[in-house]
């Protein structure tokens, strides 16, 4: 991967945020949990791979940028979740959590089952509640996947959510859909290669079959294939 700072840089660089932000006297010093950073990295590096965008992936090396916040929110998240898994629901893990939290909008806790492999763009306002995700997970901005009486939605393989969508309740949505702007799917399900969109001019949602759905495009992997 090649990355914009050195891991210890980075490492540096995310503490001085948490203890600017967070200026408790619980002073965070990430240089000695390296481990865990690296661990986050080994993951970025494997998500980033299968991205189509040559600002991820030029076709030899995975580019991380800490400037670039559609990389970095990512980078928060994995670490969040590695000090999660490593550490359970520490004070280093909150602090993780709602750093992203302040600076890209991003509502996803540590703990959540996020994919392998998933994407986030332009991540203000978007929330991510404990739902089953498939790989090739991507949501964009204002989006919400929550719950009705304790039930999350499970998602397949290459589901989108696009700008201010949302999926709540038991929903199982197939894989390769796409949830398109605007739209909501309550308690519904979709079947595999199925667009929902919100018919504004009769105010009714509709769905269509898709012969490429919308993560496709960001993704070098033929969806498709997928099952």
């Amino acid at each position: 991967m090649t990355q914009s700072l050195s891991t210890k840089q980075l490492c540096d660089y995310t503490s001085a945020q948490l203890n600017h932000i967070f200026p408790d006297g619980d002073i965070v010093n990430l240089g000695s949990e390296l481990f865990l950073v690296e661990a986050a990295l080994i993951r970025l590096d494997r998500c980033f791979r299968e991205v189509s965008l040559k600002h991820y992936f030029d076709g030899q090396s995975t580019i991380f940028n800490h400037l670039f916040s559609d990389h970095y929110v990512m980078y928060l998240w994995y670490l969040s979740n590695e000090m999660f898994l490593a550490k359970g629901k520490c004070n280093i893990a909150n602090k993780l959590y709602y750093l992203n939290k302040t600076l890209h909008g991003l509502d996803c806790m540590y703990d959540t089952l996020m994919p392998e492999i998933f994407l986030l763009f332009h991540s203000s306002g978007t929330m991510l509640g404990k739902a089953s995700y498939g790989d090739y997970f991507i949501a964009l901005q204002g989006c919400t996947v929550g719950s009705q009486k304790g039930k999350y939605p499970v998602f397949g393989k290459g589901v989108s959510l696009t700008a201010n969508s949302s999926v709540i309740g038991d929903c199982n949505i197939g894989n390769r859909c796409t949830i398109s702007t605007r739209t909501t799917i309550f308690q519904k399900n979709l079947a595999e290669d199925e667009t929902a969109f919100m018919n504004f001019e009769i105010g009714q949602l509709e769905i269509k079959r898709s012969d490429v759905c919308y993560a496709q495009y960001f993704f070098n992997t033929n969806l498709k294939s997928l099952k």
